[in-house]
């Protein structure tokens, strides 16, 4: 199946002046059965492709797939190169966002902590104006609905704070909904309710999350009109 995405990354480079230009999941493997995309196929290895034309292909253990529609690049410390963020989950644990770069993985988040556990990326940008950038996702996006947010400083991963009632993904569903938008004032994380009746705007103001309803839910559409600052 092919999996489509509704996710507005916060993408601070261009292929020009990026090591990685590009990556991809490959090895499908249907070793994990959770299927959150509504079919049994996870990945098993990450291929990057980088701009003197080399490719690099990271290959999980068996006991880890790549758990995503797809990865992001962003550069994450400012120094004009992408780094790659992808969902690795362990077959035990669950899920985790991960940090890749042309060495490997370079950082993460602890695993959620139990089989099954899943999370949905939101997005990545400095969210509180204080030069470092901050990814967001959703933990357990059908269960927990919690908004978490971590700061990337120094190759590695920092927890900020997190806020729950938020979802961006609906189980069985081939893409994952909302993203990061900045219509003038800021960065905005975009999300739904927790039950998919409202649009939701969060802030990152200090360590605090200010979530405020903006519109009616009313399908994928009204995200993306949410997400284009309409």
């Amino acid at each position: 199946m092919l999996r489509a995405t509704i996710i507005a990354f916060s993408l601070m480079i261009t292929a020009a002046n990026s090591d990685i230009v590009s990556a991809k999941y490959d090895a499908p493997t249907t070793r994990y059965a959770h299927g959150v995309f509504g079919d049994a196929v996870e990945y098993g290895a990450l291929l990057l492709k980088l701009k003197n034309g080399k490719s690099i292909r990271f290959v999980l253990p068996e006991n880890r797939v790549f758990e995503d529609i797809a990865p992001r690049l962003s550069d994450l410390d400012g120094d004009g190169t992408a780094e790659v963020i992808v969902v690795e989950t362990q077959v035990n644990k669950g899920a985790q966002l991960a940090v890749y770069d042309e060495s490997g993985k370079i950082t993460a988040t602890p695993h959620i902590g139990r089989s099954h556990r899943w999370l949905a990326p939101v997005g990545a940008a400095d969210l509180d104006g204080d030069g470092f950038i901050e990814l967001a996702y959703i933990d357990r996006p059908h269960l927990a609905k919690l908004l978490k947010i971590w700061r990337f400083k120094d190759g590695k991963l920092e927890f900020v704070t997190e806020t729950g009632n938020l979802t961006n993904h609906r189980f069985g569903d081939d893409y994952i909904s909302g993203g990061i938008r900045d219509c003038g004032t800021g960065p905005e994380v975009i999300t739904a309710s927790s039950d998919w009746s409202n649009i939701m705007i969060s802030r990152l103001v200090g360590k605090t999350i200010k979530t405020q309803s903006v519109a009616p839910y009313a399908g994928p559409k009204s995200i993306l009109r949410t997400l284009s600052c309409n």
